[in-house]
């Protein structure tokens, strides 16, 4: 062999080994590109493929509102000039907490009756102790001592009588200042008052205070739907704040008579509400459960099925290393799950939340 040969032979044994080790970098890098970066791992969801009764649901649209039974609305009880406020709508407020003041002489013609009742009570407490006296002299007559006490009694009612208009009033005597207080502990829900207003009795209610760790929610039944709809019954609601959370409640009552402008019933759905997450105004979807004779069928979460050309997929999970895309075919669903008749078994593992990103990442190498 040539000392020319001898040099090709190397040069491209050289090639050869060069070629080898990209190859193998490139498979390296391939494989890497194909496992889940613990940054990617961190953001998935998994659910178990199992399998469950077919259940239907009813999704009946609402809107949350004040429980009107905890929602006390207040109204001047006198005529007056409002001197201060001590409150802003949506503020949190206890019971008997000082709202407002108002000056009014409304009570003045009150609190002087009292003056006068109270100057009465005292001369009839004056001629009680003298009657008594004679009595036991025996220069008084038991008539005139039962007298003597029931004209005490009489103006003894009198004076809490029109105490008890005074602490209505809540008024601070001659000074003609009422105190307006809070009725309950809430929130304000509606405020149409403030500082220089001139108010007078039974006028539109100067705030409302609602109590709101309960709501109703307030659902519209169509004629349709009136059979699915009783009282007592179990239901989940739902809200564009909160998409991925549901909301327990029961249906508390439901209307005889059709509303005539919306042409629904209304039913009413009592729901707790410690966590304020629910605000009066809200939109809202009742979902109740209908009951079907429809055997069982493998159920996939609603959030894991992903629509493309005109096909239901899913992204199954074996292991960081290795996903898949799978075809369904879906055969029923309610708000939760939708029920399939192939494409996955029964315990595989599919992607619940960034499934779109993974599906994509696989229909792409493809």
């Amino acid at each position: 062999m040539t000392k020319y040969s001898i040099l090709t032979l190397a040069l491209l044994n050289m090639v050869l080994m060069s070629c080898n080790k990209a190859d193998q970098n490139n498979e390296e890098i391939a494989k890497e590109q194909e496992c889940l970066s613990e940054a990617m791992k961190s953001t998935l969801n998994m659910e178990k493929v199992t399998l469950r009764p077919i259940e239907r649901s009813l999704t009946l649209n609402g809107y949350i509102d004040y429980n009107q039974d905890k929602t006390v609305p207040y109204n001047s009880l006198v005529d007056g000039l409002v001197t201060n406020t001590y409150f802003s709508l949506g503020d949190y407020v206890k019971k008997g907490q000082l709202l407002a003041e108002i000056k009014s002489t409304d009570t003045n013609e009150i609190y002087s009756e009292l003056k006068s009742s109270e100057a009465e009570l005292k001369v009839a407490k004056r001629e009680l102790e003298s009657v008594e006296s004679m009595y036991k002299d025996g220069i008084a007559s038991q008539k005139e001592l039962i007298e003597a006490q029931e004209e005490v009694k009489t103006l003894n009612s009198k004076v809490a009588a029109v105490r008890s208009s005074l602490a209505i009033f809540n008024s601070r005597g001659e000074s003609g200042v009422v105190n307006v207080v809070a009725p309950q502990s809430g929130y304000i829900v509606t405020k149409n008052v403030s500082t220089g207003m001139t108010v007078n009795a039974g006028d539109e209610p100067l705030f409302t205070v609602a109590d709101l760790s309960d709501v109703w929610i307030m659902a519209n039944v169509y004629a349709a739907n009136m059979r699915h709809v009783q009282p007592n019954q179990e239901v989940k609601v739902s809200t564009l704040a909160y998409p991925d959370e549901y909301f327990a409640g029961k249906v508390t009552k439901v209307s005889q008579v059709f509303d005539t402008e919306e042409r629904v019933l209304k039913a009413r759905i009592s729901m707790e509400n410690k966590e304020m997450k629910l605000k009066p105004g809200m939109s809202a979807d009742i979902i109740i459960q209908l009951e079907t004779n429809e055997g069982k069928s493998l159920a996939i979460p609603n959030t894991a099925i992903i629509f493309d050309n005109n096909q239901n997929y899913v992204v199954v999970y074996k292991n960081d290393c290795e996903q898949e895309v799978r075809k369904i075919t879906p055969v029923s669903k309610n708000n939760i799950y939708t029920y399939i008749a192939d494409g996955v078994k029964e315990n595989e593992m599919v992607v619940t939340t960034n499934e779109l990103l993974i599906y994509e990442q696989l229909t792409n190498k493809l």
